[in-house]
């Protein structure tokens, strides 16, 4: 039996797949959803940690941080198994392990001072170049850009993976994305819906019998008041 209200799955998903029915855009989003959330991850492995471990006799780890990071995956991950128990516990695991890798690979590139103020001091710095990272001639620096830092890394996973999907809606969809009726769906369950698009497609999944027929009737209908809407604009 379907759920009600925000935990409504064949409500969400057909407000999704509505979004979603190009197959290269589909495609396009599989690819570029998870990298996202991992990325962002990433960038939160360097907030400061919630509490300490140390006060329950464990040794504190610059590496996994209990801090904003793992909040964010705790709080997607609870939700995901609220929404479905079987598919919900797979993204739930994927979300643990994108917190554990991008803390992991957060540490090893470190934050980049390209979020900090850079000073320079100009009397000792007659000239210098830009090309990936600042070439210092005679001069002191409190910050230099790194040409490996995590922060870069983040940046342009997240400028290729966002302009991916917007031309996947543009060229393909030819329909504007979901984040602009509905923010929750874009960022908090658009995870969830790729891997149970993908679970559809490989292993027939259902999170119970009829899902699929249902939700392919909302997206119909969906998409058939969208045409016929635009289509009044038009004329």
């Amino acid at each position: 039996m379907g759920k009600i209200g925000l935990f409504d799955v064949e409500k969400h998903f057909a407000f999704y797949g509505a979004y979603h029915s190009n197959p290269v855009n589909i495609f396009i989003h599989m690819l570029f959803v998870w990298p996202i959330l991992f990325t962002f991850l990433m960038l939160l492995h360097f907030t400061p940690p919630l509490f300490s471990i140390s006060q329950f006799g464990l040794e504190n780890n610059t590496v996994i941080v209990f801090n904003f990071g793992f909040l964010f995956t705790l709080v997607y991950a609870l939700f995901y198994v609220l929404f479905d128990k079987k598919a919900g516990s797979v993204a739930a695991l994927l979300c643990f392990a994108c917190w554990v890798v991008s803390s992991c690979l957060g540490n090893y590139l470190g934050y980049s001072v390209a979020w900090k103020e850079l000073h320079l001091e100009k009397s000792w710095c007659p000239s210098f170049n830009l090309i990936g990272y600042f070439a210092l001639d005679n001069c002191s620096a409190v910050g230099v850009v790194s040409p490996q830092s995590g922060t870069e890394v983040v940046l342009a996973a997240q400028l290729i993976c966002w302009t991916g999907q917007f031309l996947g809606h543009g060229l393909f969809e030819k329909r504007a994305p979901a984040l602009l009726d509905n923010l929750a769906q874009a960022f908090l369950m658009a995870p969830f819906f790729v891997l149970l698009e993908a679970l559809q497609m490989l292993f027939n999944y259902e999170p119970y019998p009829g899902f699929h027929s249902n939700v392919k009737a909302r997206v119909e209908a969906d998409i058939k008041e969208w045409q016929e809407k635009k289509q009044k604009k038009i004329s």
